[in-house]
C-alpha cells in the first residue's frame, strides 16, 4: 500500500537496533506519567466539581458532559500528528504532547468554576496523539524477535500509570492533607520533567524513506488506507466499543465509591483503592495476555475478554460494600489490559505498518467524545443503568468476535 508518495517500510531492517531498549525506557516512562496525571483527572472530577458548589443532583452531568470535552479538539487532529511525526520529528511531536499535559494539569490547578474546568480539559485535544507515534518508533527500532515483548511491556504502562495516579493522590489528599489543585499541579510538574528527560535523552527515531508530498494529502491517503482494509476496520470497531463502554463507566465508578462510603472517611484514599488497584492489576496481566495470545491465538483471546469485561461491568453497580467493588473493577481491568493488549499485537502483526499504528487510538477519540455523552444523559436513569448498558454493549462486541473468530475458521477448511 503506498502512503502518499511512499511504499510502506516500516517493516524494514531497524536503523538504530542498538538503541531500541533506551527508547523503549523512554517512552514507557512517559506513558506512565501521562496516564497518572490523566486517572487523577477521571478519579477525582466528581470530587472536583463538587467542591465549586455543583447540587449532588447536577455532579453526575457535569462530569459526563466535562469527560467528552477531552477529545473534541483533539479529534479532527488524529491524521495529522502521525504524518508530522513521521514527515518531520516523533521526538518533537511526543514532547509536544507532554508540555500541553503540564498546562491542561496547571489550568484545571487553577480552576475554581465549572466553566473554567471545561476550558482547561478541552485543550487535551492538543495533547492527543503520541501513543501510535510511539509505537511505531518503537516498532522501527526493536528487532523483530522482542517486538511483541516490547508492545506487551509498552502496553502494560498505561494500566501501571492509571494505578498508581489515584494511588499518589490518595496520599497526597489524605495523608498530607492537601487539596486537590496540589494533585493536579504534581502532575503538571512530572509532565515537566518528562520533557526535559526525552529533550536530553531520545535520539530521533524517523522513518527510513520519510513521506514526501503535502501534509493534507498524506493525512487523506493515511486514513483511506487504513479504512480501506476490512481487517483493520474490524479491528478497529472491536476496539471503538471496548473504549465506549470504559469510556461511559469510567467517569462514574467514583460515585459508586462514594456511595458505598457513607459515613466513612478517607474518600479519596476509598477511590484511589478501587481504582488504582484494579488498574495495577491489569498492568500486570497485559504482557501476560501477549504470552497465552502468543500460544491459542490473538482473537480468541480478544473474544474472552471482551466478554469477560462486558459481565464485570454489569456487576459493579450492585456490589454491596467497597471491597466487593475493588474486586469487580480487579477482574474489568484485568480482562480489559487484556482486550488492548490483543488489539495492539494484532495491528502490529496485521496492521499496514506506520499509517496504521499512528491512527491506532484513533477509535479512543471518537468514542471519547460518544461514551461520556450518552452517560450523561441516560444517567439520569441511574447509575446502574450507565454500568449495565456499557456491559451489554462490551459483551455483545465480544459474541461478535466469536463470531468472526468461527466464521473464519470455517472459511479455513
Amino acid at each position: 500500500m503506498m502512503v502518499g508518495r511512499r511504499a510502506d517500510n516500516s517493516r524494514a531492517a531497524p536503523r538504530h537496533v542498538g538503541a531500541w531498549p533506551a527508547v523503549l525506557a523512554l517512552f514507557c516512562i512517559t506513558s506512565v506519567v501521562e496516564a497518572i496525571g490523566v486517572s487523577q483527572v477521571f478519579a477525582f472530577l466528581p470530587i472536583y466539581v463538587q467542591g465549586m458548589g455543583l447540587s449532588e443532583a447536577e455532579v453526575p452531568h457535569w462530569v459526563g458532559l466535562l469527560s467528552s470535552l477531552v477529545f473534541v479538539l483533539g479529534l479532527p487532529l488524529v491524521p495529522f500528528w502521525g504524518v508530522w511525526a513521521d514527515k518531520y520529528s516523533r521526538k518533537a511531536v511526543v514532547i509536544r504532547s507532554s508540555l500541553v499535559e503540564a498546562l491542561v494539569f496547571s489550568l484545571m490547578a487553577l480552576s475554581r468554576e465549572p466553566w473554567q474546568l471545561a476550558g482547561s480539559m478541552l485543550l487535551v485535544g492538543f495533547q492527543l496523539g503520541n501513543t501510535g507515534v510511539m509505537l511505531a518508533a518503537i516498532r522501527d527500532v526493536t528487532p523483530k524477535r522482542r517486538l511483541g515483548a516490547s508492545i506487551a511491556l509498552f502496553g502494560a504502562t498505561t494500566p501501571v500509570g492509571m494505578a498508581a495516579g489515584p494511588v499518589l493522590g490518595g496520599f497526597i489528599v489524605d495523608g498530607l492533607g492537601a487539596s486537590l489543585s496540589v494533585v493536579y499541579l504534581s502532575s503538571a510538574a512530572l509532565s515537566l520533567a518528562v520533557c526535559a528527560l526525552l529533550g536530553l535523552g531520545l535520539r530521533e527515531v524517523q522513518p527510513d524513506a520519510p513521506p514526501e508530498g503535502r501534509v493534507l494529502d498524506l493525512a487523506y491517503d493515511a486514513m483511506r488506507g487504513v479504512f480501506s482494509d476490512a481487517n483493520t476496520r474490524r479491528l478497529f470497531l472491536l476496539f471503538g466499543i471496548s473504549i465506549i463502554a470504559r469510556q461511559m463507566s469510567n467517569p462514574f465508578l467514583p460515585l459508586l465509591v462514594e456511595r458505598l462510603n457513607v459515613g466513612a472517611v478517607g474518600l479519596a484514599s476509598a477511590i484511589a483503592f478501587v481504582v488504582g488497584t484494579a488498574a495495577l492489576v491489569g498492568g500486570l496481566i497485559s504482557p501476560a495476555a501477549g504470552a497465552v495470545g502468543d500460544r491459542i491465538g490473538f482473537r480468541p483471546v480478544l473474544a474472552v475478554s471482551l466478554v469477560g469485561a462486558g459481565l464485570m461491568l454489569i456487576a459493579m453497580p450492585f456490589a454491596p460494600d467497597i471491597a466487593s467493588l475493588a474486586g469487580v473493577n480487579v477482574g474489568f481491568a484485568a480482562f480489559n489490559a487484556t482486550v488492548s493488549a490483543m488489539i495492539f499485537a494484532l495491528v502490529a502483526v496485521e496492521g499496514r505498518g506506520s499509517a496504521t499504528l499512528n491512527l491506532v487510538y484513533l477509535p479512543l477519540y471518537i468514542t471519547g467524545i460518544i461514551g461520556p455523552a450518552i452517560s450523561a444523559i441516560i444517567v439520569g436513569w441511574g447509575l446502574p443503568v450507565v454500568f449495565v448498558t456499557s456491559g451489554l454493549l462490551l459483551s455483545a462486541g465480544g459474541l461478535f468476535a466469536v463470531a468472526r473468530l468461527v466464521r473464519d475458521r470455517q472459511d479455513a477448511r
